[in-house]
């Protein structure tokens, strides 16, 4: 396992399109729709909103808290065409919550400087985009959703593997059409942030400069090796600081990269942390305090910030989770 990290450590990327305050600036892409580019917050909040109902609290999303500053609404769902998406609100599981509804609620949602964006993947969803063609209708019917529902962006949660020449073909051409406005993010799993050669990471490179950022779910993992080439176990702040690390000097800016992990011991089957350890995890790498084990050679002051699964069971364990971990975000240096 050791001889296969081969780390490749990029330039650390320190400015550039791919922070948000960047791309806020960028010229539309032709043919898109005159939509306005949409900042997300130097230090941000992600949280997935679920359109389903597995015993978690059921929201709608004008129930999500507003520590939230990213909202992935979990998941768009594949068809028969090769990388084409659609999305199905579920209304029935979520207690006749309708669609005219829902877009009313991501509308408001917007209209409070969030981002509402559509998740594609998750553990069961297969989408495969290996091809030109796949990519095309990835990007054109994502592009549809923005469209109809009013989403800001795509995730891309595909636990399934990814291949990074056509994924890439197809984000840069959704960016084509959405334009500046677009927010892009990712939440690969640990395995696929090891090394720069991994399909996702070749990815989140590869789109660096329309990426806002990668939410990793440090959760539901192994063992891994953190940039230091030591094994880490889930858990721990070590686990999160020293395989953040990977990314921040593998090439991603700091703005580039969030800590992803459950919002309880419920909404995982491994590697939940009390939200004490993600702030200590965050003050390691923003200010070089709170650390376990693992110091990081620098700090990393731009961190995006945390994302968690999910906002609904979050929201039954109180919001335990955005209230401390959010607050502690939104006061990150």
């Amino acid at each position: 396992m050791l001889a296969a990290f081969g780390l490749a450590v990029a330039g650390l990327a320190t400015g550039g399109a791919g922070s948000a305050d960047a791309r806020d600036t960028g010229a539309p892409g032709q043919g898109h729709a005159q939509a306005q580019a949409r900042a997300v917050p130097k230090h941000a909040v992600t949280g997935y909103w679920q359109n389903f109902n597995n015993g978690a609290t059921v929201q709608r999303l004008s129930q999500v808290q507003d520590q939230y500053d990213i909202i992935a609404v979990a998941f768009a769902d594949a068809t028969g065409t090769p990388g084409k998406v659609t999305f199905n609100l579920d209304s029935a599981g979520l207690g006749g919550y309708t669609v005219a509804q829902f877009k009313a609620d991501i509308k408001a949602k917007k209209a409070a400087g969030k981002s509402v964006i559509v998740s594609v993947g998750g553990e069961r969803g297969a989408v495969s985009v290996n091809s030109s063609t796949a990519a095309a209708n990835f990007a054109t019917s994502v592009y549809a959703l923005m469209q109809e529902y009013g989403f800001d962006g795509v995730d891309i949660d595909l636990e399934n593997g990814l291949n990074a020449t056509y994924m890439t073909q197809a984000l840069k051409s959704l960016s084509q059409k959405a334009g500046p406005g677009l927010v892009l993010t990712m939440a690969p799993q640990t395995i696929d942030m090891q090394s720069t050669s991994n399909a996702y990471f070749r990815t989140a490179l590869n789109v660096k400069d329309i990426l806002a950022v990668v939410n990793m779910q440090y959760y539901n993992s192994g063992a891994m090796l953190g940039c230091d080439g030591k094994v880490y176990g889930q858990g721990s702040v070590d686990f999160l600081t020293a395989l953040a690390c990977i990314q921040l000097e593998g090439g991603l800016a700091p703005s580039q990269v969030g800590i992803g992990t459950p919002a309880s011991p419920r909404g995982a089957g491994s590697g939940y942390v009390a939200p004490a350890l993600v702030k200590n995890a965050l003050d390691c790498l923003a200010r070089g305090t709170g650390c376990g084990s693992f110091k990081p050679s620098r700090t990393y002051p731009g961190i995006r910030g945390a994302m968690t699964w999910s906002t609904n069971w979050d929201a039954l364990n109180g919001n335990a989770w955005s209230n401390a971990v959010g607050a502690h975000v939104h006061g990150l240096p």
